[in-house]
């Protein structure tokens, strides 16, 4: 798996996630059921700055920055340039190295599946690509632990058996809307 390109798919779905959200009320509801539209969208921001922090300075803050400045489709640009640039090999989390690799295909599941809940919160439903989707379940799973369960994650929800891999990767990061009607 290239973490680059699948970071760079997953801004791409996100960004086309976004269209239209300016519309929406910030105070609307979204399938993270402890956050509106406008925190779900605060978080996405503070994604996409550590991110970038991360792939131009090696070092992602422990606490988000509050400048709000610009907007979500600068950043995802400025990530994506930042990764083109030639990343460093690691960055510091704390006083912990994280493999940037493993930060980008972290990075992608964050901002993919929180792209499909922003899309969900504006009733325009974006489904996620499937070929995406698989790559980045095997990552998800390689993260969450039941410990997370509750806290930032939601319970899994079950899929039928031959669900395809974006009802399976929602289902599993505890998506209730993941299922077609």
């Amino acid at each position: 798996m290239n973490s680059g390109e699948l970071l760079e798919r997953s801004l791409t779905y996100a960004l086309g996630s976004v269209v239209g959200v300016e519309a929406a009320s910030p105070g609307r509801g979204t399938p993270c059921a402890e956050w509106d539209l406008g925190e779900l969208l605060g978080h996405l921001d503070d994604s996409l700055d550590a991110l970038y922090e991360g792939l131009t300075g090696g070092r992602i803050g422990l606490f988000p920055r509050a400048d709000r400045a610009c907007g979500f489709r600068t950043r995802a640009c400025a990530v994506l340039g930042a990764w083109a640039a030639g990343p460093p090999e690691s960055a510091l989390v704390g006083e912990r190295s994280l493999d940037v690799r493993v930060m980008a295909a972290l990075g992608a599941v964050e901002i993919a599946v929180h792209g499909w809940d922003v899309a969900q919160a504006c009733g325009r439903p974006w489904p996620l690509p499937d070929v995406l989707a698989a790559e980045l379940l095997p990552v998800a799973r390689c993260v969450v632990a039941e410990a997370d369960r509750g806290v930032r994650f939601g319970a899994p929800v079950a899929v039928p058996v031959g669900a395809g891999p974006g009802a399976r990767l929602l289902g599993f990061l505890g998506r209730r809307d993941s299922l077609p009607g």
